[in-house]
């Protein structure tokens, strides 16, 4: 008899066998379709959407590296077809530093050099707003039960095949369109609101970098929290200048494998790595969400090498989510996440020392409360983004008395 895992295998190397490595590195090239949330709510305005950059450098067309462009063994490239003799810049936001020719874009779709000089063209242009749960970024100890008001723009320097929200993610802002929002107003909306948090979500924040820090700034003037929902495909330097303005970041960890996020993100690990332990270090709360792909980033490597690696670099108290993987995008050819699949990996996290590991996208699992790791007792029982009991007392657990990590206040 088969075990569900290999009938899994079996079913996707049928498409694999077809489809191939090479095609799914293809699927990156292919142009996105584009989708409006909702329709702007001002006149499009192109000049106050537009700020210079932060985090970039001139490159003279001369001393251009053709290597560094086209991603090629040095060694093999002995020429280019373009001639570089125009202003370059060389974007240092995110571990791509994209070199981008005058009137062109980066990688994400939002950062245009203009006369050699590197734009946002998303400040203060949010294409999604909505007023959320807490829990569904998901934070789960970071001020649960309240809400958090959440922004995205167009664009992301990631190109995940399973995106969920590839619409935005995946289109430029002249697609989605979108409101003029600076970000004072933005901090006075929220307020008016009654959200105790802005979150900088459903997109990649990393992309409206600028914008994303003068709204925390401003956000924080008002007395309101921060909070971050990115891949942490970010260069050291930015992300500890916004780790100083945030209170927050949540990682969506793709895979604990640098061939997974090359062939399935059109990334690569280490910059990941290295950002969890900058904000780690940093001293900004930190949780963790990996979602688990059948056949792809779902076996033991994957799940308990991530699992032991958040153990020895960032320590046992941060959160670790495990999540359902749902078919979207470019990946409607894989089934969901079994459940038994998740629940052994919240096994496995407890087994290398992980306290709070988390059973995500399967709402009322056991697995989805916090509990005390020193005496078990339920903590904050859950229902989906709906928080049930929370029996925390000053952030610490009413039976033992023990400490819980997190923002309970």
């Amino acid at each position: 008899m088969l075990s569900r895992r290999r009938f899994l295998l079996g079913l996707v190397g049928l498409g694999a066998s077809a489809v191939g490595v090479a095609a799914l590195r293809a699927l990156h090239s292919l142009p996105a379709r584009s989708k409006t949330l909702w329709s702007p709510l001002a006149v499009w305005a192109d000049e106050p959407r537009v700020r210079e950059a932060l985090y970039y450098e001139a490159v003279e067309g001369g001393g251009l590296d053709c290597a560094s462009c086209h991603d090629a063994d040095p060694s093999r490239v002995r020429y280019c077809h373009t001639p570089h003799t125009g202003r370059y810049v060389r974007c240092r936001l995110c571990p791509r530093g994209c070199i981008i020719s005058e009137g062109q874009r980066g990688e994400c779709r939002v950062r245009e050099n203009r006369g050699g000089r590197l734009h946002t063209m998303v400040y203060g242009y949010p294409c999604a707003r909505a007023v959320d749960p807490i829990e569904k970024k998901p934070f789960y100890h970071f001020l649960p039960g309240s809400q958090a008001y959440s922004i995205a723009t167009a664009g992301c320097n990631l190109h995940c095949l399973y995106c969920q929200n590839w619409e935005i993610s995946q289109a430029t802002p002249e697609e989605t369109g979108g409101i003029l929002l600076p970000p004072e107003a933005l901090a006075a909306d929220a307020v008016r609101t009654g959200a105790q948090s802005v979150a900088y979500t459903y997109s990649e924040p990393t992309v409206f970098y600028e914008y994303m820090l003068d709204a925390a700034r401003a956000a924080r003037k008002l007395g309101l929290r921060n909070v971050v929902i990115s891949a942490g495909y970010i260069n050291p330097a930015p992300l500890r200048e916004l780790c100083s303005a945030v209170d927050a970041i949540k990682i969506d960890f793709k895979g604990y494998s640098d061939g997974f996020y090359r062939q399935v993100c059109a990334g690569t690990l280490d910059p990941v790595l290295a950002a969890m332990r900058t904000i780690r270090a940093a001293g900004t709360h930190l949780e963790i969400v990996n979602l688990v792909v059948p056949t792809l980033n779902d076996d033991e490597a994957h799940l308990r090498g991530l699992s032991r690696w958040v153990v020895e670099n960032l320590g046992p108290d941060v959160p670790v989510h495990f999540s359902r993987f749902h078919p979207l995008y470019r990946l409607t050819h894989l089934p969901p996440t079994p459940v038994e699949t998740l629940e052994q990996a919240w096994r496995w996290a407890k087994a290398e020392g992980v306290r709070y590991a988390y059973v995500g996208n399967v709402p009322g699992h056991p697995a989805d409360n916090t509990t005390c790791h020193a005496c078990g007792e339920l903590l904050i029982r859950r229902a989906g983004y709906t928080i049930l009991e929370n029996h925390l007392a000053d952030g610490r657990c009413p039976r033992c008395g023990e400490t819980i990590p997190g923002v309970w206040q």
